[in-house]
């Protein structure tokens, strides 16, 4: 029967019924949508990565943070497949350049960072102006370590093999200036911490690089550095340098025979700096998961925990609402930190 043939009567309430289901069909498919994005975001996560994926890490070749990268981007090659997992260094401005442009990045899961301690917990106390805001451009994804300091000396320039005659040394010299990786690293303050436990008052000297920094150590012109024990544990074990005492809880398993600064007289000195993966604000959720458990099976893997131990490092591996916890706990304590202090990098 075509149109022409249905009695007026009639026609009404065909084309009403003909309505209400393209009506009921354009509802369903607006329903579906939401269940559609979904199941293409389950998918994505279960493919990827699909190709390499990026780490980027604000500071030099040989850093702490570039140590724990390069040995995260390996576990994590093997676990993909031996997709590519390639180490970006971007160092310069104590990490926040690289931490500019990895909040810009595109947030499909192939741009992460590195994060440490100062660019997450420490710039937005210490500086009025960032190029990212730690809070709302990054997705935490898993704390991979910590890592507890040691305080270098040269031994061929300070006559000391112990933080009490350090101590007692720099109090007849005309200062004491400790260098620094850069200002707002935890060095930096943890320089201010040192200095307040032995009631002396440090002159940081800001480095722009690790070798530069070193380097002064060497030469004399400075006396001492707070540098991270995976840095550390290679120049003291080639005889380089000497770790007059290191700042965690407890001995570090890189350096056993190192006793700790609260060891030797001072209770009042303890900290340490953690590294841990973010990804740009944005990055879907599945894939953040995916990375997070990929990561905790990484770092936690009996190879993959015995390297990081042996560079230096205390294997954590949280999920990533334990390290946003962490970055947000954090920020309140430096943030006091550095209120001490007085410093504003801007």
């Amino acid at each position: 029967m075509n149109q022409a043939s249905i009695p007026p009567s009639q026609y009404g309430p065909v084309r009403a019924r003909g309505r209400r289901a393209l009506l009921a069909a354009a509802i369903g498919a607006t329903l579906a949508v939401p269940f559609a994005g979904a199941h293409a975001q389950a998918v994505s996560a279960a493919a990827y990565p699909s190709k390499p994926v990026r780490i980027i890490v604000g500071f030099a070749a040989g850093t702490g943070p570039d140590i724990v990268a390069r040995l995260l981007a390996q576990k994590l090659s093997e676990g993909w497949g031996n997709h590519g997992v390639i180490v970006d260094n971007k160092p310069g401005a104590g990490g926040l350049i690289a931490a500019g442009d990895a909040a810009r990045a595109t947030a499909d899961g192939y741009t992460l960072m590195l994060g440490e301690t100062g660019q997450l917990s420490i710039a937005p106390s210490s500086y009025n102006k960032l190029p990212y805001d730690p809070a709302k451009d990054f997705v935490p994804v898993s704390q991979v370590v910590t890592s507890d300091f040691a305080l270098l000396i040269n031994p061929q320039k300070v006559p000391s093999r112990n933080v009490k005659d350090f101590v007692s040394w720099t109090q007849q010299q005309k200062g004491l200036f400790l260098a620094t990786f850069g200002a707002g690293t935890p060095g930096h303050f943890g320089a201010f911490m040192f200095g307040d436990a032995v009631k002396l008052k440090p002159e940081p000297v800001h480095y722009r690089s690790t070798a530069d920094a070193l380097g002064g150590l060497f030469s004399g012109d400075v006396q001492g550095v707070f540098a991270s024990v995976g840095l550390a544990a290679p120049q003291v074990k080639s005889g380089k340098l000497l770790a007059l005492g290191t700042t965690g809880a407890t001995r570090t398993h890189a350096l056993p025979d190192v006793p700790t600064i609260k060891e030797q007289g001072y209770a009042n000195l303890e900290f340490s700096s953690w590294f841990g993966i973010v990804a740009p604000a944005n990055t879907p959720a599945p894939i953040v998961a995916r990375l997070s458990a990929d990561i905790v099976k990484a770092v936690q893997s009996p190879d993959g925990k015995a390297r990081l131990e042996e560079a230096g490092f205390k294997v954590t591996g949280t999920g990533a609402a334990e390290f946003a916890r962490i970055i947000a706990a954090d920020t309140v304590t430096w943030g006091k930190a550095v209120a001490a202090t007085g410093f504003k990098a801007d």
